[in-house]
């Protein structure tokens, strides 16, 4: 009997040893658990953080990238640069829409002029026989010189072919006035700064520009025959009621 109660007792001491060790393990696991989560909820939470953090930079990028994209898509050109100097038209590369008209390549070619700035004259011929005259040529330098400083310039002798074919398309043969034509860079910079109308990078400025005028002609015949040339630029202006014609690239405004 006292054997039995010792075994009894001896059971009842080793399971209760062995619940106090599950439950201490239970506690130690538990509160592992707890420590485990408390160390890993901090992390978790700034990981969705920085997640959220990188998205939105990655919107931000896409959105700039595609900001970027559109505005190489509608690049700046010198051409729309010129569209407010030339008071809305600006300068492009033409598309002739029919091959030009055939040209009077034999006749001699005359001019009468009037220069509006000094109000001088001249008429003469400065090409026959298959040649320009250098004495006319030097005389026109002289007439086309610079209105402001009087400095001259060996005008580009093409310029005045274009001015009289245009004539010979319109069947003007009245006297031309000439508004404009050789400018050293300083008067053409002062022009440039004081009026949307003149580019800063002007043909008159290389001796190869004229803005003229045909009394009693209208301003988009004269427009229109010069277009038809395919010689060069052609420049429109029915406000001041002149046109440009030079020999560097063809282009309309």
């Amino acid at each position: 009997m006292r054997s039995l109660v010792l075994s009894v007792a001896a059971t009842l001491a080793f399971a209760g040893a062995s619940v106090a060790q599950t439950t201490e393990v239970l506690r130690h696991s538990a509160s592992g658990v707890t420590q485990k989560k408390a160390a890993v909820t901090p992390a978790a939470k700034s990981a969705v953080h920085k997640t959220a953090a990188a998205a939105r930079t990655q919107q931000t990028a896409v959105k700039q990238g595609v900001v970027k994209q559109a505005a190489i898509k509608r690049p700046v050109t010198p051409q729309s640069l010129r569209g407010s100097r030339y008071g809305g038209f600006a300068p492009a590369p033409a598309v002739p829409d029919e091959p030009p008209p055939p040209l009077d390549l034999t006749s001699p070619r005359s001019l009468s002029l009037l220069n509006v700035n000094s109000s001088e004259t001249l008429t003469l011929t400065y090409w026959s026989d298959g040649a320009y005259h250098r004495d006319a040529l030097d005389k026109l330098n002289q007439f086309l010189r610079d209105s402001q400083s009087g400095d001259r310039t060996e005008m580009d002798p093409l310029v005045f072919d274009v001015l009289w074919h245009t004539m010979q398309q319109t069947g003007y043969g009245g006297t031309v006035e000439v508004l404009s034509a050789f400018r050293s860079p300083e008067h053409n910079a002062w022009l440039a700064s004081v009026s949307r109308g003149v580019a800063r990078d002007s043909q008159h400025m290389n001796g190869n520009a004229l803005d003229v005028r045909f009394p009693g002609m209208p301003v988009f015949k004269i427009r229109q025959a010069a277009r038809s040339l395919q010689m060069g630029g052609v420049g429109f202006y029915p406000r001041s009621g002149f046109v440009h014609l030079d020999t560097g690239p063809v282009r309309y405004w």
